[in-house]
């Protein structure tokens, strides 16, 4: 990370801990007065609400809060008197129902119960999910580590292999609370949210609609090709900066975005480089993951046809949060000309990679 990227990251932070902000206008009331900023929900968490939370679930503070890069929610590793320090989750306002949280908290606890390295939430109280002050936030043990190699094939055969055990346990039963990953909610609806609400500059509107309508049906041709696959619970966002590496091998973090989804979702993110190079890498994630999981190729076609719908979802899921302090800081280039003419033209090699044939095995 460059100077520029922490500067960002650390600014943005310090807006998601500040005090009320203005993030959208209302209405004057046609009086001509100034109009009233609506503060964003998280404009309320600020350090001592952090501590009172988790005063209130008999966890005492001892004044040492640290911001950790995360801007979907609001993540802290907090000191506690006479303890280790923990991490601590304040989840967005509105975006999953305490059911679909609970349910995330469950899986994440079979997996650790069958001694597989994820970071459960802790269940204080009773409770793992827990409500203070119009806030839900959970807790969690910390765990320190660093990237993982993944130029490296034994680490990328020993991921494969925990991300099998970690689908063995996923496929046991279904999600009922929480969506699952398909092209309605990370294509045609993501879509549809950013031609209406405007944020395509108006002489891009046309071209954007063009490729990102050739870009879903590129997608649908690649689930055709691919066949009915079965439906699991995932990681969901199972990249090399969710996974923690120790000498002891990876652990597995942040499941916030765990869905109903095939299986290749959690493989591919692993994957980087040309198309050789991927190969390679898939052959060595595939080594480790069929030890306990069986594979089926035919979920290679979805490999692009995935990564264009994740790319269509960032879109939609900045535009989304841009009444949030925090990620216009953090994101300044968002919703520029140069974005979204950088967009169309991702979208146009997407459409390209997915008439290629699939990766082979």
């Amino acid at each position: 990370m460059d100077d520029d990227e922490e500067d960002a990251r650390a600014a943005a932070l310090a807006a998601a801990m500040a005090g009320p902000q203005g993030a959208a206008d209302v209405d004057d009331g046609g009086d001509g007065a100034a109009p009233a900023p609506v503060p964003h929900p998280y404009s309320a968490l600020n350090p001592e609400c952090v501590l009172d939370a988790l005063d209130s679930i008999g966890l005492r503070g001892d004044g040492r809060l640290l911001g950790l890069n995360s801007y979907e929610n609001r993540v802290y590793q907090v000191g506690i008197e006479d303890a280790p320090p923990l991490v601590v989750k304040f989840y967005r306002p509105g975006r999953w129902s305490d059911a679909a949280i609970l349910e995330e908290h469950a899986f994440t606890e079979e997996l650790a119960v069958r001694e597989i390295p994820v970071v459960p939430a802790l269940a204080l109280e009773g409770r793992t999910l827990h409500h203070f002050n119009g806030f839900r936030f959970a807790v969690f043990t910390r765990h320190g580590g660093r990237a993982p190699e993944l130029s490296d094939p034994s680490v990328l055969e020993w991921t494969g292999r925990f991300i099998a055990r970690i689908h063995a346990v996923g496929a046991v039963k279904p999600y009922l609370e929480r969506p699952a990953l398909d092209i309605a909610t990370f294509g045609t609806e993501p879509c549809e949210f950013l031609q209406t609400n405007q944020f395509i500059p108006p002489d891009l509107v046309e071209a954007y609609a063009s490729v990102s309508q050739q870009a879903l049906d590129g997608v649908r041709r690649s689930y055709d090709r691919a066949g009915e696959l079965p439906q699991l619970r995932l990681h969901g966002d199972c990249h090399g900066g969710n996974v923690l590496w120790t000498d002891a091998g990876p652990h597995f973090v942040d499941f916030d975005d765990s869905r109903m989804g095939p299986a290749i979702q959690d493989l591919w993110m692993m994957l980087s480089g040309d198309r050789g190079e991927q190969v390679r890498q898939m052959s060595d994630i595939l080594a480790g993951y069929e030890d306990f999981c069986e594979f089926n190729p035919r979920q290679l076609h979805l490999v692009e046809a995935l990564r264009t719908l994740r790319l269509i979802h960032y879109s939609a899921w900045l535009a989304r949060r841009w009444d949030d302090p925090a990620f216009p800081v953090a994101f300044p280039w968002f919703n520029t000309q140069r974005y979204w003419q950088d967009r169309i033209l991702e979208l146009r090699e997407q459409v390209a990679l997915m008439n290629e044939p699939p990766l082979p095995v």
